[in-house]
C-alpha cells in the first residue's frame, strides 16, 4: 500500500525542526509530505533547504487543521495517509504494525498507535491515549485518559482492539475512506474534526482501531494550550456539531437538551475554578451551535442514507458522572 506521511504546518518551524529528523529517519518506505498553511515564518524555506525529499503543498490561506488537510489532501496520492501532527516524535518501526493490520483487513478505515507524551514518556498524552471512545451523552475519552486525568502505562492498553475514534495527532486512514466523506469537515475549523469524521465512517459500517505495536509521542497544545478559553470553546461547539451530524441512537433534541444541562455542570464547575473565560466560552459554544444547527441538520440529512451502524467503542454509562460522582478515573474502572 503507498503510504504518505503528511504533517499540516502553520508557522510551525520549531516544531519541525525538533521531529522531522525522528519522522525522516523511521518512515522508510513512505513518501513524507508538509501542507503549509500559508506559514509567515520561514518554515517552509527551511524544509526545501533541510529535508529536500520532502515534498511539499503550499496553500494560499491558513484554513484550520480540517481545511488545510482537506486542501492539500486533494494534491496527494497514496493508498493510505498518515495525518500527522507537527509535535509529535516517532518511533523505530511505527509505520509497519499499523499497515499490516490494516492491509491484513480491509474493513478497517482508520487506525492509531499508543500515543504517550513527549515531556513525560511513561504517561499516556491527553490526545488519542490508547484510543478513543464515547459515552452515551456524547462526551469522548480515551483508554488512557478520561478528561484531564491521564494514567501510566504499565502495559494496561498492549492489546490492539477496536475503538470508537482516532486521534488526529497521528491518524492512519484509507485514502478512499477520506475522500468518499468529502474529509473533514471544515465548519470546525479545528479540534474534534477527526471524531466526526470517525463517527460518519463508523455510521457506513467501517471499523476504526488501536495498535498497541506502533508508539509516538505527543507534544500537546501546540497550536492551542489545553488551559486556552478557545480550546474549549472550539470542543464544547464541535462536540455538539458531532452528535448533531451523526447521532442515530434515539431523539436527538433529547440528547441536545441533556447535553446543555451537563454543560452547564461543567460551566458550574469553572466558576468553582474561578476561570470565568471558560464560563463564557461554554455560553459562546452553545449560542454558536444554535446558530448552526439548520446547517448541521441539513448534513444529519444527507449522512442518513444508506447507514449501517457499527457502534463498537462506545460506553453505555454516563463518563461525567463515573469520573467526578463516582470518582473513577482510569478506563478500567468505569462501571
Amino acid at each position: 500500500m503507498k503510504t504518505a506521511v503528511v504533517i499540516l504546518n502553520w508557522n510551525g518551524k520549531g516544531f519541525l525542526e525538533k521531529f522531522l529528523p525522528s519522522v525522516s529517519q523511521n518512515s522508510k518506505g513512505a513518501d513524507l509530505w508538509v501542507i503549509d498553511n500559508a506559514s509567515t515564518d520561514d518554515s517552509v524555506a527551511f524544509i526545501k533547504s533541510d529535508y529536500p525529499s520532502i515534498k511539499i503543498v503550499e496553500n494560499e490561506a491558513n484554513g484550520g487543521f480540517a481545511k488545510g488537510y482537506n486542501d492539500g489532501l486533494k494534491h496527494i496520492e497514496a493508498d493510505i495517509y498518515v495525518l500527522l501532527n507537527s509535535d509529535v516524535e516517532v518511533t523505530k518501526n511505527w509505520l509497519n504494525p499499523i499497515l499490516d493490520l490494516m492491509k491484513a483487513d480491509p474493513s478497517i478505515a482508520a487506525c492509531q498507535p499508543k500515543v504517550k507524551a513527549f515531556h513525560n514518556k511513561n504517561i499516556f498524552e491527553h490526545a488519542g491515549a490508547a484510543g478513543g471512545f464515547m459515552d452515551k451523552h456524547g462526551y469522548t475519552f480515551c483508554r488512557g485518559r478520561i478528561f484531564n486525568q491521564t494514567e501510566d502505562d504499565r502495559g494496561q492498553y498492549n492489546d490492539s482492539r477496536e475503538i470508537f475514534w482516532a486521534t488526529g495527532a497521528c491518524m492512519f486512514i484509507r485514502s478512499e475512506d477520506y475522500h468518499r466523506q468529502a474529509g473533514l469537515d471544515e465548519d470546525f475549523f479545528a479540534h474534534m474534526e477527526e471524531i466526526d469524521l470517525c463517527w460518519r465512517l463508523k455510521n457506513e459500517g467501517r471499523k476504526i482501531w488501536y495498535c498497541s505495536e506502533s508508539t509516538v509521542y505527543h507534544v500537546g497544545g501546540g497550536t492551542l494550550t489545553y488551559a486556552s478559553p478557545k480550546k474549549t470553546f472550539l470542543n464544547f461547539r464541535n462536540n455538539l456539531f458531532t452528535i448533531a451530524k451523526n447521532y442515530r441512537a434515539g431523539n436527538l433534541f433529547i440528547k441536545i437538551w441533556w447535553r446543555l444541562c451537563l454543560d452547564g455542570i461543567a460551566a458550574i464547575k469553572f466558576l468553582f475554578a474561578f476561570q470565568f473565560s471558560h464560563i463564557f466560552a461554554v455560553a459562546k459554544a452553545h449560542i454558536t451551535f444554535y446558530l448552526k444547527l439548520g446547517s448541521m441538520l441539513r448534513k444529519r440529512k444527507e449522512l442518513g442514507k444508506n447507514l449501517n451502524i457499527n457502534n463498537t467503542g462506545t460506553y453505555d454509562g454516563g463518563i461525567v458522572w463515573q469520573a467526578f460522582a463516582k470518582g473513577n478515573k482510569t478506563f478500567n474502572d468505569l462501571e
